[in-house]
């Protein structure tokens, strides 16, 4: 599949709600129901991050038994972490940033990538690679709101998913932007309520995340 093409589907993944939510999950039997929450709450593309050893059972259980949900991978690092979701059933790869080798590796992969970039250097690199949809991270830490508003007028044909330390109250100053398609949220999928079984807890976050724009 060519970089333009999975370019298309990362776009479309985006636009399906205004927030991504960004899962860390520590009990894979957590996964189906927490999806299904999203879901019904109106987040279906779901991030969930290889921060943890139950995650890839996790996009497994997801992809396999969600109907609705486009579930991705997060914190994807390596050629090795790209094709292990793939096989797992992941829809889409996200990074926290990039390497020469992880780049060569999405090249060669079928899953589309959303690649991480904190420098306008970095967002220039990817652009030249075929990018048009890029993550930010960290968001806040790297500039926040103001460096996309910054970044708007000289690199009008890039689009981001700001992730890292936004929250329900902070997003809009991000989804108010040009250049922003959606953003990464954690806030949706807390550990407690996660630990807890709190299913209709986490459908109300992701209410009050899709009601955002």
């Amino acid at each position: 599949m060519s970089i333009e093409n999975k370019q298309k589907q990362v776009e479309a993944t985006l636009r399906l709600a205004p927030v991504v939510p960004v899962v860390i999950i520590e009990d894979a039997r957590h996964a189906v129901p927490m999806a299904r929450a999203l879901v019904a709450g109106g987040t279906p593309a779901i991030e969930v991050t290889l921060r943890t050893p139950a995650a890839l059972d996790a996009i497994k259980a997801i992809a396999a038994e969600v109907e609705g949900a486009m579930v991705g991978v997060g914190t994807v690092l390596s050629a090795r972490d790209l094709h292990a979701a793939h096989k797992a059933g992941a829809k889409f790869a996200v990074s926290p940033g990039v390497s020469p080798g992880l780049l060569d590796a999405a090249d060669d992969s079928e899953l589309p990538l959303l690649p991480g970039s904190a420098t306008a250097s970095e967002v220039m690199t990817l652009l030249e690679r075929g990018y048009r949809y890029l993550k930010l991270f960290p968001a806040v830490p790297a500039g926040g709101h103001k460096l996309l508003g910054a970044w708007a007028s000289p690199l009008p044909q890039v689009k981001f998913c700001p992730t890292g330390g936004i929250s329900l109250s902070t997003a809009p100053d991000f989804l108010s932007l040009p250049n922003v398609v959606c953003v990464g949220g954690s806030w949706i999928t807390p550990a407690d309520k996660l630990r807890n079984g709190d299913w209709a807890g986490i459908e109300a976050l992701a209410r009050e995340a899709a009601a955002l724009r």
